[in-house]
């Protein structure tokens, strides 16, 4: 199978979805590859103890490069060849992930994609961090919907306020408009989804070739195996904030990035909108 066909839908269920809009079950839908998706069963809850801030990765400021227009349709990769790297990641349900992210990326200046749920509190508890890294475009945000509900079960009503209520609270909070770029949550959208979200100037979804299936709970070194699967030139990738594991391992993913000689991009770094 060839690998730009994977499309993992991995994704964290929130139990805030508005009347109407069903949640659906975490990797409801399998992957290609099953181990990349599914969450293993048996991993005891943990509170990890975070690692140290790794050293910086090289790329503390935008990378000077040609932006190409936005392309139809949904996203999955980066265009061309290269060797950058989309790192993007989801939900939020853990604030102090948040923190710790939003920190990993101030002390190393990696470039990263947030597609946020903003009815999860630590979008507004660490505002005042992200917030500087947002302005300079180093953190960008995107749409994930407000509370993370299988838009295909949604109405058209529900779909637009659901992407409706996370762009207002992103403007009212960073100041910054997300569009285009939206996240269906779970994978999950058609043609009815993505006109809905156009009607709103949500015109490009963005799904991933890659992910650290870390939706669910699961240990660092399952963070490490992913990330070695799948940090490769043009790869969008994700993530979520959602359990600590991840945030015990950034220098582990940073030495990564660097050993492969890879440059952390957000979607803005390389599309022009």
């Amino acid at each position: 199978m060839d690998r730009r066909s994977f499309l993992s839908v991995s994704g964290a269920s929130l139990a805030l979805a508005l009347a109407g809009c069903a949640s659906a079950p975490d990797e409801l839908v399998p992957s290609a590859r099953a181990s990349a998706s599914v969450s293993p069963t048996g991993v005891a809850p943990v509170t990890p103890t975070p690692t140290p801030t790794p050293t910086p990765t090289p790329t503390p400021t935008a990378p000077s490069l040609a932006r190409v227009p936005v392309p139809p349709g949904t996203s999955t990769g980066l265009p061309g060849d290269g060797n950058l790297l989309a790192w993007t990641v989801d939900d939020g349900a853990d604030s102090e992930v948040v923190r710790l992210y939003a920190e990993f990326a101030a002390a190393t200046g990696t470039r990263l994609t947030f597609f946020l749920n903003g009815s999860q509190p630590g979008w507004t508890d660490h505002a005042d961090l992200l917030r500087p890294l947002v302005t300079s475009g180093q953190v960008q945000l995107a749409n994930h919907t407000w509370s993370h509900p299988a838009l295909t079960t949604c109405s058209d009503a529900e779909i637009v306020s659901q992407l409706q209520r996370d762009h207002d609270f992103v403007q009212q909070t960073y100041g910054v408009d997300m569009r285009p770029f939206f996240r269906p949550p779970f994978g999950y959208h058609d043609a009815r989804v993505d006109a809905a979200a156009a009607s709103i100037g949500y015109t490009s979804p963005v799904l991933w070739y890659g992910s650290l299936s870390d939706s669910g709970l699961i240990t660092p070194e399952q963070v490490v195996q992913f990330a070695t699967e799948w940090f490769l030139p043009q790869h969008i990738v994700i993530g979520h904030a959602n359990h600590l594991p991840v945030t015990t391992v950034f220098d582990q993913l940073t030495a990564l990035i660097t050993e492969r000689g890879l440059r952390t991009v957000t979607l803005d770094d390389v599309f022009t909108t």
